[in-house]
């Protein structure tokens, strides 16, 4: 197991009815910036419990952040922090919309020259952040309990991600009920997105850490079970907690400590919904079964591992065993619905691989555990999706 540093100071309140306690965690002497969606808080009743829950706070609201949060809209938020004198950010909404936020908190105190060239692009080293915090409605992302944030920019088609330790919420607050609403299409983005963020941390190579082994092959045994229960029956409040915690968990560093992380899957769809729009966890479903494919002889251990303790495969050959769990990964996530091929989204594959490649070249980017998977190795993974 490598060396690790690990700190997560995101408080986080689990549990019905747990939007009513937002005033023990808020001062109520700080200007408060309520940031949002495309209205659907306003529809489910999440807006109007915030509101009830900050009476008497000097609240302002920001709404229109899109899913897959967009740098042009974070900015017109930014002029109106700078404007307003707001001290405080509260996201309310799924993970687009922390995303967004932990952009605009960042750009917010930015005094460089362009925050998503300098910040997205370049790499440069937040330095401050104004404080935020959230009441987060879509179990996808985990943006809730991490530092990490992804923002796209229409004008260069450009989706990218930053991490800061200023940008950790200082708490999150999970109600499982806001997410009996959900749309069916919703709830298995943030599934299938889940699955994904477990995979990019343990299907690597093995490195001695069989505690964080298990915890994302629990993570994943979890929501092939759970996955079924939600969709026969959106409002059955264990199952939605399940996958709930599953998603938080999925990506709050605690499986990641010690070992490689691979993201490949990630920066390759983030370059499709860059391109054509298609929702994320569309992208990484498209991906990531070829990816495997594509790699799978440096990833036939940790492969093996889920064939054999998670789908129950009795392979005894490492490599016939990898091929089994991709197959099968593929197979869970058609089974709840979710499509895994480009030509399914009418987008010619030979097209797409075409744009990551050059991308990728200007770029020069190598992706995964170790560094492998090219602009070459992208052209040849998206053109078989």
């Amino acid at each position: 197991m490598y060396n690790f540093n690990f700190c997560c100071p995101t408080r986080v309140i689990f549990g019905k009815g747990t939007i009513a306690e937002l005033p023990k965690y808020i001062d109520r002497n700080k200007k408060v910036l309520m940031i949002y969606g495309g209205g659907s808080i306003k529809r489910n009743g999440v807006y109007d419990q915030v509101k009830r829950a900050l009476e008497g706070y000097n609240l302002l609201e920001f709404g229109g952040i899109e899913p897959n949060p967009k740098y042009e809209t974070c900015m017109r938020a930014v002029e109106m922090i700078k404007r307003e004198g707001v001290e405080f950010l509260l996201a309310v909404g799924g993970g687009s919309t922390l995303d967004g936020t932990k952009f605009i908190a960042a750009a917010s105190k930015y005094e460089g020259g362009d925050p998503y060239e300098d910040i997205m692009v370049k790499g440069i080293e937040v330095r401050d952040a104004l404080p935020l915090a959230d009441v987060i409605t879509l179990p996808a992302t985990g943006s809730e309990m991490n530092s990490g944030a992804v923002v796209s920019r229409l004008a260069t088609e450009e989706k990218l991600a930053f991490h800061s330790d200023y940008v950790f919420p200082q708490f999150s607050i999970i109600d499982p009920e806001v997410t009996y609403s959900l749309p069916i299409r919703q709830t298995i983005n943030g599934i299938v997105d889940t699955f994904v963020h477990v995979m990019e941390q343990y299907c690597t190579f093995d490195v001695n850490s069989p505690l964080q082994d298990s915890w994302a092959l629990g993570i994943l045994k979890t929501l092939i079970e759970e996955a079924p229960k939600v969709l026969a029956n959106p409002t059955d409040y264990d199952t939605r907690a399940n996958i709930f915690w599953c998603a938080t968990c999925g990506l709050n560093n605690w499986i990641s400590q010690g070992v490689p992380q691979d993201w490949a899957t990630h920066l390759i769809g983030h370059e499709l919904t860059a391109f054509y729009g298609i929702d994320h966890g569309q992208s990484l479903a498209i991906i990531e079964p070829r990816l495997l494919k594509n790699q799978k002889v440096s990833k036939a251990k940790k492969l093996a591992k889920l064939a054999r303790e998670v789908f129950g495969i009795e392979e005894s050959v490492d490599l016939k065993a990898a091929d089994k769990a991709i197959e099968a990964v593929e197979a869970f996530y058609n089974s709840i619905g979710m499509k895994t091929k480009l030509s399914d989204y009418e987008i010619d594959a030979n097209e797409a691989a075409e744009k990551i490649r050059e991308r990728f070249k200007q770029r020069d980017v190598h992706l995964g555990e170790k560094g492998a998977i090219d602009a070459d190795v992208a052209y040849d993974i998206v053109k078989a999706c």
